[in-house]
């Protein structure tokens, strides 16, 4: 069953939330962090990528960059710009982004059911990005930023969300970005909470490192604390969760800097023994099982020839990425472990292929582009206890960090 808990919101004043909510610290560089808040001293980044206040080449885990990230958050709850809610509430989040819309239930979740698998996951965390978080919630003793979940929906659960957003909205506005973000306080908490302890599974669909980050504090609390009760605020962490019929991934898609010591036409002669190579193609493949590449200025479509390996019968080893890696990366580019190479690149995002063109154009290098991960790839991966590829989904739209904080 799943436990959801409405929370006392710190949240921004309605006249400015839409200066202040800003892209997840996730998602951008320290210098498009700089550049996003620049001439914005309500931008939420000052708080999640604080480094952007502390001098150039500053190290982003150094001491000061954590009392920045204190000091900024401060000042904008001293100045009133964000102020705690009276009572605990639950919240209808909507995201709008041209045709698409998810609408979904703002909550705290139990840190006792990621830890006891009932939030299940699909990637590896790294010690050193669960250390960032747990110190940067320690700092500002919140969680600034949600955990985009899912569940697999009800028609329960669909009602009574439908019903929340007939009222007034708290905020309603598009961000630069051109996503529209609608929020609204829910008046059926108990029935909600009743609702969702249906629901069996929750997946972290992203924010597996701010999930960690929860499990961290909790851990450090009771380690200083034994005894500290069962109620406590610590034990449960932000989320916003989405039915999966709802979501919506894009590609994560390859940019690598060399061919493998090949030149260009040795590369395709190479790659034409195991797949089938189309010029002139769509920079996005239509289907799974078929790949992009640009090289040379051009586009191919890659297809695998039949006597080939194509995927294998467990999830993991099914999905698209995985056969790409098992036939191209490895045996030809002899790109081992995508977490540790440096020549492969990550690129995701609405954008992606633009970018790949303009970095292969630069850089020289290849890139490659691929059909979207689903929804129920991913659920069959996390329900099978296993892990995706590195970069494997790049949710869109995303949520936005500083509508909702969650103070412990």
């Amino acid at each position: 069953m799943a436990i959801i808990r409405p929370f006392r919101a710190l949240r921004p004043q309605p006249e400015k939330a839409s200066k202040l909510a800003s892209v997840p610290y996730d998602v951008v560089t320290t210098e498009e962090a700089g550049s996003l808040a620049r001439g914005n001293p309500l931008s939420f980044l000052h708080v999640i990528r604080p480094e952007i206040d502390c001098g150039a080449g500053v190290d982003v885990h150094a001491d000061e960059v954590y009392a920045k990230a204190a000091e900024n958050f401060k000042k904008l709850k001293d100045e009133g710009v964000l102020f705690e809610e009276d009572k605990p509430s639950l919240y209808v989040y909507r995201l709008r982004e041209g045709e698409h819309e998810q609408t979904g239930l703002a909550a705290c979740c139990a840190v006792d059911e990621y830890e006891d698998g009932s939030i299940r996951k699909h990637e590896y965390t790294r010690r050193d990005k669960e250390d960032d978080r747990l110190r940067h919630m320690f700092t500002l003793s919140a969680h600034a930023g949600p955990v985009l979940l899912t569940y697999r929906g009800t028609g329960r659960i669909d009602a009574l969300i439908d019903r929340e957003v007939e009222g007034e909205a708290l905020y309603d506005f598009e961000a630069p970005d051109g996503v529209r973000h609608t929020l609204w306080r829910a008046g059926q908490t108990d029935d909600l909470v009743r609702a969702f302890e249906n629901i069996p599974l929750l997946y972290i669909a992203d924010g597996h490192h701010r999930a960690a980050g929860a499990a961290r504090v909790k851990e450090e609390i009771l380690r200083r604390n034994p005894g500290a009760g069962k109620n406590e605020e610590f034990r449960f962490f932000l989320t916003v969760l989405f039915p999966s019929e709802q979501m919506r991934i894009l590609p994560y898609n390859r940019y690598v800097s060399d061919l493998g010591g090949m030149g260009e036409e040795e590369f395709l002669a190479e790659l034409g023994t195991r797949f089938e190579l189309t010029a002139g193609a769509d920079p996005e493949p239509e289907e799974k099982g078929r790949f992009g590449m640009y090289l040379g200025g051009n586009w191919y479509a890659l297809q695998l020839k039949d006597r080939y390996a194509a995927g294998g019968t467990d999830p993991v080893s099914a999905l698209d990425l995985s056969v790409f890696s098992k036939n191209l990366l490895e045996p030809v580019l002899d790109i081992r472990d995508q977490k540790k190479d440096e020549r492969i690149d990550f690129i995701g995002g609405s954008e992606s292929t633009a970018k790949i063109e303009r970095r292969v154009d630069r850089d020289d290098g290849v890139g490659f582009t691929f059909y979207p991960v689903s929804v129920d790839e991913l659920l069959a991966v996390a329900d099978a206890g296993m892990i995706m590829p590195p970069k494997s989904t790049w949710f869109s739209p995303k949520l936005r960090s500083g509508l909702l904080i969650h103070r412990f």
